[in-house]
């Protein structure tokens, strides 16, 4: 069992965020990450569709021998998880944005948060922000249109640039110093997100999820036993030519990618 895959789904390669920091502190375990690219972004679209097909990729994820699911997608982690959690035994870990690290770190009181819309409009969000609003000054943005561009074979820097600019540049003149990534496509483009930030602190979830799962494993004694690095499965619901292309400039470096038909 302790061989077994850990499962990674996201809407589309944006969970590749969350599986490089996994990789990162779990080198030995196998992994199996599944991009349901066919239905990305999922930020616009209704809670009760993100459930139903968070259902469909951990039942996929469970019939691939899973021994732990990862919902790396704020907004599915934010429609889904206590669905998920309510059906099946295993541990499910998923990520939300990281307002408490930013808000401990922030000098001037003032947090951003980039999101998708469905990740700014769940409940799960709401919450957690008013966890913190007597803290700090969270400000909300939601990212219409990045998620598209982030899963574009073709690279778009200059409409990239724009959009950043229109998002976080509001943002800065609020004085937010401290800037939350609430969708893990966006910790993809972190480096052109910078450059438009400035000198502003830039947070994301990655880290925290690759430990939390870890910790889940070794209380349930999970963790693999095999001294050889783990194996890395790649399977999505769109198009395998365009995730290979995506896969050179977000992974940089080639992948088999698996596309069952059942998926789609």
């Amino acid at each position: 069992m302790s061989s077994a895959p850990i499962g990674v789904f996201d809407s589309g390669i944006g969970g590749l965020s969350i599986l490089r920091g996994i990789q990162q502190l779990l080198p030995q375990e196998n992994l199996l990450y599944l991009a349901d690219s066919a239905h990305a972004p999922y930020g616009p679209k209704g809670e009760a569709f993100i459930r139903a097909r968070s259902q469909r990729l951990a039942e996929f994820l469970l019939s691939e021998g899973a021994k732990a699911l990862v919902v790396a997608c704020n907004t599915a982690t934010a429609a889904a998880i206590a669905d998920l959690r309510a059906r099946y035994r295993l541990p499910i870990i998923g990520v939300e944005p990281a307002i408490k690290p930013a808000a401990e770190q922030s000098l001037s009181g003032v947090v951003g948060v980039l999101a998708t819309s469905g990740t700014i409009a769940s409940d799960k969000f709401i919450h957690l922000h008013d966890r913190f609003s007597d803290r700090v000054q969270i400000l909300t943005r939601a990212g219409t249109g990045l998620v598209e561009l982030i899963e574009q074979p073709a690279e778009n820097p200059a409409d990239l640039q724009a959009l950043l600019q229109q998002y976080i540049a509001p943002m800065r003149e609020q004085g937010m110093d401290t800037l939350v990534l609430g969708c893990t496509h966006y910790s993809l483009i972190r480096p052109q997100i910078e450059l438009v930030a400035g000198n502003v602190r830039i947070v994301d979830a990655g880290t925290a999820v690759a430990r939390e799962l870890a910790r889940r494993l070794a209380d349930q004694g999970l963790l693999t036993s095999l001294p050889a690095p783990g194996r890395l499965r790649f399977v999505t619901s769109g198009s395998a030519a365009v995730q290979r292309a995506l896969l050179q400039r977000y992974w940089h470096q080639e992948l088999v990618v698996e596309a069952p038909t059942g998926l789609a």
